[in-house]
């Protein structure tokens, strides 16, 4: 059978083909469908080797989708590729690489008959705001990611319904994804408390809801590859319950062998602060406008129906951390 990753080359695409060129069988084979490839600018940072046993081809979703393969019965699409960091790209990027991409994909999963689909979305179609979100909770989305994820969402599941007997759709909201080659807002939330720079922003009960990257690579197995189904389902992939900021910098320290105070900086100093030093660099240290709005607001998601869903967990939340730091040879958190 065929492994076919759309975005293979980037963060939690790079985990997903180690932990499938793991247990794969004789004669299968893995296809990272990319427009960077491992080693180049704009992949996951430190990881410059190709993997034995996956094919490379270099690919852009914007455009209509072909390459060299044989389609088996079997065969399971895992769709990753999206323009994601927000802030940070001129809106049109998101809507022509996420939605252009979601119709090239499933155009291309029709063209070869394959019935298994796995999407990753995002929980921003949920829209910024401190009430509980579950899967059946109405998407607001109010960035220009969300709203195009939420429209990629909706490509994915007309193509499940235009074959709704023989398709399977899996679509996860991941809360913020973390682990080795990360380089996002764990790895600078690390760094942040490590350097002595970090505060919280506001308040300190913010809740982040996040998972760690190789708990959401093996949902992604235990989903597709340990188990069929028909139909289409929405997962939000984080810890139930989720964890506030506060719990998160104690854990990270505890795991990591730190102790650090963090103090609380008021909402009232750090909003004025942030928009007159974000602009002459403040954004290298996180005190821009944007990013400290972030900070403020809570991403309350529900995890309850994948903690219902027959899945085990294999990290407790403390045990992810230290995976992590040991995945670093306890030199850090990168």
């Amino acid at each position: 059978m065929n492994y076919i990753i759309f975005g293979g080359s980037g963060f939690i695409g790079t985990h997903l083909i180690h932990m499938i060129n793991s247990i794969r069988k004789p004669g299968d084979k893995i296809y990272d469908l990319d427009i960077v490839m491992p080693g180049e600018e704009g992949v996951v940072p430190g990881i410059t080797e190709k993997n034995e046993g996956v094919e490379y081809i270099r690919l852009d979703v914007r455009k209509p989708i072909e390459f060299d393969f044989t389609p088996t019965e079997g065969d399971i699409i895992f769709n990753l590729a999206a323009v994601h960091r927000t802030p940070g790209h001129p809106d049109h990027e998101y809507f022509e690489t996420n939605i252009r991409g979601a119709e090239n994909v499933t155009a291309f999963a029709e063209k070869h008959n394959i019935h298994r689909i796995l999407f990753t979305s995002s929980i921003a179609p949920y829209g910024a705001a401190e009430e509980l979100k579950t899967e059946d909770t109405l998407p607001t989305p109010n960035t220009p990611y969300g709203i195009s994820k939420l429209v990629a969402e909706k490509i994915h599941e007309k193509w499940q319904i235009a074959d709704k007997n023989k398709r399977e759709l899996t679509i996860v909201r991941p809360g913020i994804v973390y682990g080795k080659g990360e380089h996002g807002n764990m790895t600078r939330l690390y760094e942040g408390q490590r350097k002595r720079y970090f505060f919280y922003a506001g308040r300190r009960d913010t809740i982040k809801a996040c998972i760690y990257v190789k708990e959401l690579v093996r949902f992604f197995k235990y989903r597709m590859i340990d188990n069929n189904f028909i139909g289409g389902e929405i997962f939000n992939c984080t810890f139930e319950p989720a964890y506030n900021i506060q719990q998160i910098c104690e854990t990270m320290q505890k795991a990591t062998d730190m102790k650090r105070h963090i103090m609380l900086v008021p909402s009232w100093i750090l909003m004025p602060a942030a928009y007159i030093l974000g602009p002459i660099g403040g954004k290298k240290v996180g005190i821009h406008p944007a990013r400290v709005k972030k900070l403020m607001i809570s991403t309350n998601i529900s995890g309850n129906k994948l903690a219902d869903s027959g899945y085990k967990f294999h990290y407790s939340f403390e045990d992810t951390f230290r995976d992590w730091f040991e995945d670093c040879n306890k030199e850090g958190l990168y």
